[in-house]
């Protein structure tokens, strides 16, 4: 399936020049003069090198169609993470930097979805958002107003992001995962 090169998004699995490459990062760019462009960090699947390409809105891009399938990670190895299949309890060994930034969020037992091109597994797919525990919050700096001041908060993984001032240890938060932000409030 073509897609627009301004279109292309974080995670996504595309062909160019012969290769299969995974998107880790994107940033869109208008300069002032010219056309704007999408600057897109990707990572070549089968032999793992990186490049940085731009793309403008006129270039189009092979996003490439995969099977996906559902496993669970069960516990991580070394450098490597095993993932169970639920249907046949097979269970295999992927490398950790396949997962990229995300590897943090990951849990005990949790769901997650493996690409597979050409019945080899290229990525790692988990839940857009999920719920952790915060463990360590700044206190709220008087003064700033209630609108826009979000202040520094640890996830019980380790992970920094940004939380609302009423938010405090102990409290149980849902995460976007890829973007690293705080949504709401666990139910």
């Amino acid at each position: 399936m073509k897609i627009s090169g301004v279109d292309i998004r974080p995670g996504n699995i595309i062909e160019y020049e012969g290769g299969i490459w995974k998107v880790a990062k994107i940033q869109h760019t208008q300069p002032g003069k010219g056309g704007a462009y999408m600057q897109v960090e990707m990572k070549n699947l089968q032999d793992g090198r990186k490049t940085n390409v731009r793309f403008r809105s006129a270039d189009t891009v092979e996003k490439v169609r995969l099977d996906t399938k559902e496993f669970q990670y069960l516990y991580e190895d070394g450098e490597l993470l095993v993932f169970m299949d639920g249907d046949t309890y097979e269970q295999i060994n992927l490398e950790s930097d396949l997962l990229g930034e995300a590897k943090e969020f990951l849990q005990d037992g949790m769901q997650v979805k493996l690409e597979l091109w050409e019945e080899k597994p290229i990525s790692v797919a988990l839940p857009d958002q999920i719920e952790a525990e915060i463990v360590d919050a700044d206190a709220v700096v008087k003064g700033q107003t209630a609108s826009s001041s979000y202040k520094p908060a640890v996830l019980d993984n380790g992970v920094r992001i940004m939380v609302p001032p009423h938010i405090g240890s102990g409290t149980r938060i849902i995460v976007d995962v890829y973007e690293r932000t705080y949504v709401g409030k666990a139910g």
